[in-house]
């Protein structure tokens, strides 16, 4: 009786010695070549080199070695049709019951500084994926393993049938094309950038399930949390959890819009979120200073919120916090008297993020629409002051300009349409994704009440007509800053002139939709 055959080579070699063991307890052959096989031999287990399959060498560095009709032939033979036995017979071709291969290490390659382009491709896995793909398409009769995770399963079925079940041979060819794709995606990637290409034909992602997450928006929504396959450092799927229960859904999109927002000032800074929407942000000499123009910003809307603070969170600053019921705190780091206080409540999530990389977490961004995906940049552009224009007859003083930069900078991140209402420390007053602009005016000044007096105004988008200008000019707005670019501009701006306001025109949108 031919014995069963495995053929086992894998560049992550967890668990394979034991797995190797434990099939050559169950009288199973093994195959193996390079590393694979110097390791198991060295661990008493018995194998055959590839050579010894193929009688053939291996060559060209290895490039060359198990694509070979011996090796695939074993793989693909169907042992349920007799003119593919008979072939296999006739050539030589003993099956292979087994394999046992992971790929060489594409990612972490890439993922290393000062990567060289030659170094990339000869960690392009040709005869691995070649294996894979042969064995899952024959998992009638071939069980594949890719993932370590699954050696216990393998064996426990075979100890106790002899054979593993049609089901998990099923399920293991699913999840062998699912990392041969991946694997693919990461290369082709990796190629597209390297020269350049935009707008490819065909958009290849791949990302990694971090979490399983209990449900979507709503509790009637399944839903997970994937990362991307090479990490980005200032994220939230690259933020470490201290403390607190796990992250849900709207925690995850609420903390990515906080994270969004800290990246755009160098000053110590604090941002409160809620629902996708800034309800605070501050700005001070300290982080402490920075949290009480944030908190003071809206100390209604902030319950509940998601907090982002860009410097170290100190005692002081914790203990201002912890009067209140928030869902999450993330910061570059927080001191140990801080933590202490803070993580007295056991539910409240506490997060540090690597805020030196914010500059690099320049990536696409990708929205679901039924039966497609839209893709864009992001919203980042480095704009100056001094390449604004002031369309009005006054022009904004030194501290007006300084809350006009401000604004300016948060109400990128609200939803259109966006109103900010701001001196040079605080949001005052935000009025987010309403139908008509004058509706947002309305509600971001009404928000900021008597602060409104000496106070600027930032519009995500042109004014398409002047009664939000002349809104915000009977309400005591002393400045406005806007992208400019409505077929009636001229209105907007004598309506400024006519309440002594100094209107800027930046020549940029910001919509967020």
């Amino acid at each position: 009786m031919i014995k069963k055959r495995a053929l086992v080579s894998v560049s992550d070699k967890t668990g394979v010695i034991a797995f190797a063991k434990g099939l050559v307890e169950q009288g199973v052959e093994i195959i193996s070549t390079g590393g694979t096989k110097a390791a198991l031999e060295q661990a008493g287990v018995s194998t055959i080199g590839i050579e010894e399959i193929t009688d053939f060498p291996e060559m060209m560095d290895g490039r060359v070695k198990t694509l070979h009709p011996k090796i695939h032939g074993g793989l693909l033979g169907r042992r349920d049709l007799s003119h593919h036995m008979e072939a296999m017979e006739a050539h030589g071709i003993q099956p292979i019951d087994f394999v046992c291969v992971n790929l060489y290490p594409f990612k972490e390659t890439i993922l290393k500084e000062d990567v060289t382009r030659e170094e990339a491709i000869e960690n392009i896995d040709i005869g691995g994926p070649s294996m894979l793909r042969s064995a899952a398409k024959n998992h009638q009769f071939v069980t594949v393993v890719v993932d370590p995770k699954d050696y216990e399963q393998v064996l426990l079925e075979l100890s106790e049938n002899g054979e593993t079940t049609l089901v998990t041979r099923q399920k293991l060819a699913a999840k062998v094309f699912r990392h041969t794709a991946a694997y693919d995606a990461l290369i082709a990637n990796y190629l597209t950038e390297a020269v350049g290409e935009k707008e490819t034909e065909t958009l290849t992602l791949t990302y990694e399930l971090k979490q399983e997450l209990r449900y979507g928006e709503n509790s009637h929504q399944q839903a997970a949390f994937y990362q991307n396959a090479l990490p980005v450092s200032f994220s939230i799927a690259s933020a470490k959890q201290l403390h607190g229960k796990e992250l849900s859904y709207n925690n995850i999109k609420d903390a990515d819009a906080a994270i969004r927002i800290s990246r755009e000032f160098d000053q110590p800074a604090v941002v409160a979120v809620k629902h996708m929407n800034p309800c605070g942000v501050g700005v001070g000499e300290t982080i402490n200073e920075a949290y009480q123009s944030a908190y003071e910003a809206d100390p209604v809307s902030i319950f509940g919120g998601i907090i982002v603070l860009n410097r170290e969170v100190d005692v002081q600053t914790a203990e201002k916090m912890h009067k209140l019921f928030l869902e999450i705190i993330i910061a570059p780091s927080f001191s140990d008297e801080a933590f202490s206080v803070l993580s007295s409540k056991k539910n409240l999530r506490l997060m540090t993020l690597d805020f030196s990389a914010k500059d690099q977490a320049i990536e696409n961004e990708f929205v679901s629409v039924l039966g497609g995906l839209l893709v864009q940049n992001q919203d980042i552009v480095q704009e100056q002051a001094e390449s604004w224009q002031v369309v009005t007859k006054r022009q904004p003083t030194s501290e007006e300009l300084k809350a006009l930069e401000f604004a300016w900078k948060t109400v990128k991140h609200v939803k259109s349409n966006a109103i900010v209402v701001a001196n040079s420390q605080q949001t005052l007053g935000i009025g987010a994704g309403q139908m008509n602009r004058v509706g947002s005016v309305q509600i971001a000044i009404n928000q900021a009440g008597t602060k409104v007096d000496q106070a600027v105004l930032a519009s995500d988008a042109f004014f398409p007509m002047s009664d939000s200008v002349e809104y915000a000019g009977k309400h005591g707005i002393k400045a406005i800053i806007q992208p400019g670019g409505s077929i009636k501009d001229q209105e907007s701006i004598e309506m400024a002139d006519k309440y002594g306001i100094a209107m800027v025109f930046t020549d940029s949108r910001h919509f967020r939709h």
